[in-house]
């Protein structure tokens, strides 16, 4: 797995860490002082140089910068005149006089596994030193001069046809009056022979991705994708790569087809992104309006629906996802809503206003029944990432090939992928156990198609060539500058004609990294090279996958051990877990109503984040957040004085709840006292909440004594997820309960009877009083007897 340093934060690209040196092999020996650069083929040269042929003395310091900008031909031939011409730049801190320059070169290389070498250790000397050649000027600390310089081929002694490591070494003096090597770059002539034995087809995949600069709800976090596609952007320099390939009338037409064939391959959410900025204005980072990219999305969209129309393009999945990691956390859902060859890949986000643009849906307040949801759009039965294309840029993109990032998948992520409707596969050689022999490796035919068959059923593979993928993918960073990495990139084409069997034709493939950092002058140029040069033969990937196929192995262990961050991870499935436990509350189709919150997902696991360990430990912590919001937003409303009364024994417990969300959901309502004794409160199942509407529900209680009871209530999902926060309340009843009302009916039954005990006294005292004779008034008091009659005493206490 190559990961330079001037790509660390790009995407891994689709080659083996080995091969970074072939990636930098024009980078040899150091300039300004830095060591040489692993892979070049350095000429080291014996002391005792001059102007009529001999070599210089190589000091180690070599202030003096060297960019190439022609190096000609591309291929020599014995009459050839070959001319190199550029720019020299004091990087040092003395004046560089008596500047003498020349080409010097190594023994030939015939075969890929002879140009390995020389990428693994350095030539140990020169074979062939022409003279050196006074170059005008002097140098002094941050000046640049010009040069031009020219030899005969036949000065080189090209005595056989292959690639030739070449040294442009550069003399000079410094304050000491010394002589010595003040620069150098190195590269590779190529001499082929006059009939070339064999052709090499080349197709290219080339990437146009970058990582998402929106969060997780769809807002976007800083305008740096504006910069991305403005000129000299990075993505309007990979764009302008395909722009400037040569385009060629076929017969009988008039309309100039591209003469280089491309396949296009571009993440949706990409694509939508650029939109969202093209609509304007947009906000970036809570600020409204603060977005300046609109003008330059809507340019650059133009240019990539101009292109589109003449190259085949592929989707890959929404927010170019890493899948391995993916499936091995447990998360193969998330990665089947991103796959663009399903319908079941529902994942995209076209909102950039931060809030969840999910499809709404109707249900009756408090109802159990179900409804369907309402897309925003008419889907066509394509996945997202195709409608987000199709839309965008007019085409009709190829959905069943799936570009493995690190080079290879897991087993059980291709049988995921297949059953998605993948039915072809870009790997790289370390995916096959005998995968270099789909590149040339050691010697004999490349073929980059193959065939293998796993456990779902037979699957295509195109096996890109990881040396041809790094040289493109590093070209503008190469020390010398582009135009020497073309030369290295024709020296690995030309050993492939020469190794293979006469007669036979090579095809390679050449897929760089996904945020590859390319120019027209290094990737363009060599993707021009194969309708330019007679040995080369330009085609498409639908070609490449129609033309020879040969054994390279069956399908081997994943080998690409870079994958996203364990803690990252860990986040990012806490917060698809709980994504899950609300969609289990959706009613209707709960993909369809989560599709910007998977878009946030698909983002958040980019294989962009692999290289920033703590970039992806932010935006999965931030998706995690943004589902605990979404959840957040069905919710109890509280009383405004935190107190409910009941008015009865039977009365309900009113509660009003707020579904806040685009849709409707199912939900529970849990409510409990702190003890049991006194009141009762029924369940009353799940209940339906409309979408962004207010449902009042009615609890069934039962009161078993008066007073005051501490009540919580909260909301849960069906499967038992709490939804919103817990309401805590104070619920009063004023009602008269069972006990209550037996004590108070016991007592009023005793002093009836008490009454009636008086009453039944009082009127058998007065019986009595009328059998002794005893007078009584009308209302029946007794008259008083004769004087010293006896007189019956009142009792002593009442009988109550």
């Amino acid at each position: 797995m190559i990961r330079p340093a001037l790509l660390r934060a790009a995407v891994v690209p689709l080659v083996a860490a080995p091969l970074l040196a072939c990636c930098l092999a024009l980078a040899p020996a150091a300039q300004a002082g830095n060591p040489p650069l692993h892979g070049a083929p350095v000429l080291t040269a014996a002391p005792g140089g001059d102007e009529t042929g001999g070599d210089d003395v190589n000091g180690g310091d070599q202030p003096v910068r060297i960019e190439v900008g022609r190096f000609e031909p591309r291929t020599i031939t014995p009459d050839a005149t070959v001319t190199v011409a550029g720019t020299l730049t004091n990087t040092g801190t003395e004046t560089i006089e008596d500047l003498r320059i020349r080409l010097q070169r190594g023994e030939v290389r015939t075969t890929r596994e002879e140009l390995a070498a020389a990428a693994r250790d350095a030539d140990p000397a020169t074979t062939v030193t022409p003279a050196f050649r006074p170059v005008p000027g002097t140098l002094a600390p941050g000046d640049s001069v010009g040069f031009t310089y020219s030899l005969p081929a036949a000065e080189l002694k090209l005595d056989r046809d292959g690639a030739y490591p070449v040294l442009l070494n550069l003399n000079g003096t410094g304050a000491d009056d010394e002589r010595r090597r003040v620069g150098e770059v190195s590269t590779y002539v190529v001499q082929q022979p006059a009939a070339a034995p064999a052709r090499t087809t080349v197709a290219w995949l080339w990437p146009l991705t970058e990582r998402s600069h929106r969060n997780a709800a769809g807002a976007f976090v800083d305008d740096d994708l504006a910069a991305l596609v403005s000129p000299d952007g990075r993505l309007d320099r990979a764009l302008t790569v395909i722009e400037r390939l040569p385009s060629t009338p076929p017969p009988g037409k008039t309309e100039p087809v591209p003469a280089v064939p491309v396949t296009l391959a571009l993440d949706p959410a990409l694509v939508e992104e650029l939109a969202v900025m093209a609509r304007g204005p947009y906000a970036v980072d809570g600020a409204d309006g603060a977005g300046r990219g609109t003008e330059a999305a809507q340019a650059f969209l133009d240019r990539l629906r101009t292109i589109a129309a003449v190259h085949r393009v592929v989707a890959l999945p929404y927010g170019d996802v890493d899948a391995d990691a993916l499936v091995s956390a447990g998360l193969t859902e998330t990665l089947v809503r991103t796959l663009p060859g399903t319908p079941a890949g529902t994942a995209q986000d076209p909102s950039a206003s931060g809030t969840d643009d999910a499809a709404a849906t109707t249900a009756p307040a408090g109802t159990t029944g179900t409804a369907t949801p309402k897309p925003a759009a008419p889907r066509s039965g394509d996945s997202a990432g195709v409608e987000i294309l199709t839309d965008a840029l007019d085409v009709d993109p190829q959905t069943d090939l799936a570009w493995a990032a690190g080079g290879s998948f897991r087993a059980d992520t291709l049988t995921t992928l297949q059953e998605s409707g993948v039915t072809q596969l870009v790997l790289g050689t370390e995916a096959l156990t005998e995968g270099d022999r789909a590149v040339g490796l050691p010697a004999g035919r490349a073929a980059a198609h193959t065939e293998v068959t796993t456990g779902t059923g037979p699957l295509d593979v195109l096996v890109a060539d990881p040396t041809l993928s790094a040289i493109a993918t590093a070209a503008e960073h190469t020390s010398g500058g582009p135009r020497l990495a073309e030369q290295r990139y024709l020296a690995e084409l030309a050993v492939l004609g020469l190794q293979a069997p006469r007669g036979t034709e090579q095809t390679v493939l050449v897929a760089p990294a996904r945020a590859v950092d390319a120019g027209p002058e290094g990737a363009g140029a060599m993707m021009a090279d194969s309708a330019g040069l007679p040995w080369l033969r330009p085609a498409s990937l639908d070609g490449l996958a129609a033309g020879p196929s040969a054994g390279a192995g069956k399908l081997a262990d994943p080998v690409d051990a870079i994958q996203l961050a364990g803690t990252g991870l860990t986040a990012l499935t806490q917060g698809l877990a709980a994504r899950d436990d609300l969609a289990g509350a959706v009613v209707g189709d709960a993909d369809a109503a989560l599709r910007a919150t998977d878009a946030g997902a698909a983002r958040a696991s980019s294989v962009a984040w692999r290289a920033d360990p703590d970039g992806f430990q932010a935006v999965a912590e931030d998706f995690r957040a943004r589902v605990d919001r979404l959840r957040g937003r069905v919710t109890l409303l509280a009383p405004a004085d935190g107190t409910y009364t009941l008015a009865s024994s039977d009365s309900p417990l009113v509660l009003t709840v707020h579904n806040d969300l685009p849709f409707a959901v199912q939900v529970r309502l849990n409510v409990q006292t702190r003890s049991n004794r006194g009141l009762s409160i029924a369940d009353i199942g799940v209940q339906t909440l409309a979408p962004e509407e207010r449902t009042t529900l009615q609890v069934p209680t039962e009161v078993r004594q008066s007073g005051g009871f501490a009540v919580i209530a909260a909301l849960t999902t069906p499967s038992g997820g709490a939804l919103g926060d817990a309401v805590q309340m104070h619920v009063k009843s004023t009602a008269y309960g069972p006990i209550s009302l037996i004590i108070t009916i016991g007592s009023a039954a005793l002093l009836g009877l008490l009454f009636l005990r008086r009453l039944v006294r009082f009127l058998l005292r007065r019986r009595r009083a009328g059998a002794e004779g005893g007078d009584t008034t009308p209302d029946g008091l007794a008259v008083p007897g004769p004087e010293g009659a006896v007189v019956p005493q009142p009792p002593t206490r009442s009988p109550v």
